[in-house]
């Protein structure tokens, strides 16, 4: 099932747009802006030894596949001299596919640099890891970076499609029911070649079983793994999800790990779930634990970073730290307050000590007059009205609990209040 034609390759259209190096690569376009070598980066089954056959495949070009696992400085030598020869004799271009670039040493790497650099192979490499960190500089210069994506569930659905109709897949022996489909798309986690292979062992425990559908039993025996009670488009999306953060503010860490599993099992984004749980840790902990937004900010980024399943064990790390972290929606509570005072019209203007006084004419209106400099107040802060004064008098937006460090900021904010406003 490996596409043959452009119009058959699911997703990737940024990389694969009219003009694009990449594109022009394929279609075996020439002129002033000839061939160039390119880095193919992303997920495994998003397209790299695809687009690599295609480059190949136009304008007559040979094609040398080797696998970084098992070629050494030898092979690769080897394989640029054979490209020289056709070259000089045949005037045919060859296009070298390196498969797992980043598992080449810097020595293996440097022996490309002289074909690519004048042009005696057209260099295609693939990689799942970052090529910043894992390919050396000067093979990155003279190479265009492509980032392939995760192909989306609507293209893996595709896919799917196409084999079971498609004469080089089971040209319609297959039926595959809704339910099936659907795991098989979830579970594929955006990787065709996972979709595919689990279609195929499908099949055949359908086959075994004397039918022709392929159910979602099928499917489950065939991937080892049962169907997770989620859909990421509906209810459960959103059952799930609320389980989870309620799991968190309830303090029950199995619980909460319970629902990050059934979560993840089920091909949620792990960026979604990362998102949430910094919400959460704001919105329910709060001043409690100042450092629960630290931790789960910080998961978020690592998450869009790593992906999975690596993600799995940060996004754990950050639901055990929401759960166990001291509970306070102090914070949360005061935002909404003032928010509230603010849409129902409070608020008037901005006492004239307060107002800015960065330009001309500020003076002259009394703007900044009589303002308190905190700096030069013995305890670093001091009496002064910051409100306006139709809020001055019940303005009591933040009201610290007893729980975590907020026990210690509660004492400091009433010390604050009354020395600011006396109260």
């Amino acid at each position: 099932m490996r596409p043959r034609t452009l119009e058959e390759v699911r997703g990737q259209g940024d990389v694969l747009k009219p003009g694009s190096p990449l594109r022009r690569l394929i279609e075996g376009q020439s002129g002033a802006a000839g061939p160039v070598s390119a880095i193919l980066w992303g997920p495994p089954g998003t397209g790299k030894t695809t687009l690599a056959h295609m480059a190949a495949g136009s304008a007559d070009r040979r094609f040398v596949e080797l696998s970084a696992i098992t070629a050494g400085v030898k092979d690769v030598r080897q394989a640029m001299e054979e490209a020289g020869r056709h070259l000089a004799m045949y005037g045919r271009s060859t296009v070298l596919f390196l498969d797992e670039i980043h598992r080449f040493s810097k020595a293996q790497q440097d022996a490309l640099l002289p074909g690519v650099e004048n042009r005696t192979v057209i260099l295609v490499a693939a990689t799942t890891e970052n090529p910043s960190f894992s390919v050396i500089a000067p093979l990155l210069s003279r190479s265009v970076l492509v980032t392939l994506k995760s192909l989306d569930d609507e293209q893996v659905a595709a896919v799917i499609a196409s084999a079971l109709a498609d004469e080089r897949g089971f040209a319609g022996a297959f039926t595959l029911a809704d339910d099936a489909r659907d795991h098989l798309v979830r579970m594929a986690g955006g990787d065709a070649r996972r979709a595919l292979t689990a279609l195929e062992a499908a099949a055949g425990v359908s086959t075994d079983a004397g039918g022709s559908e392929i159910s979602l039993a099928s499917v489950e025996q065939a991937m080892a793994a049962a169907a997770v009670r989620y859909d990421r488009a509906g209810d459960q999306h959103y059952d799930v999800s609320s389980a989870l953060i309620k799991s968190m503010r309830g303090s029950d860490v199995d619980a909460a790990l319970h629902y990050l599993a059934r979560m993840l099992e089920a091909g949620e984004d792990p960026r979604f779930i990362a998102r949430r749980i910094v919400i959460a840790a704001s919105e329910d902990i709060g001043m409690a634990d100042p450092t629960a937004l630290q931790t789960a900010v910080a998961a978020m980024h690592a998450v869009a970073q790593i992906g999975m399943p690596e993600a799995r064990i940060i996004l754990g790390h950050a639901v055990v730290h929401n759960c166990l972290a001291p509970k306070s929606n102090a914070a949360y509570s005061a935002i909404n307050a003032a928010i509230a005072d603010v849409r129902a019209g409070r608020g008037g203007t901005v006492p004239p000590h307060l107002r800015g006084t960065g330009y001309a004419g500020a003076t002259q209106l009394g703007h900044g007059a009589g303002y308190r400099y905190t700096h030069d107040e013995p305890s670093g802060v001091g009496p002064q009205q910051f409100l306006p004064d139709d809020l001055l008098a019940d303005a009591d937006y933040y009201a610290p609990t007893s729980r975590g460090w907020e026990e210690r900021l509660g004492e400091r904010w009433r010390w604050l209040r009354t020395t600011i406003r006396g109260r």
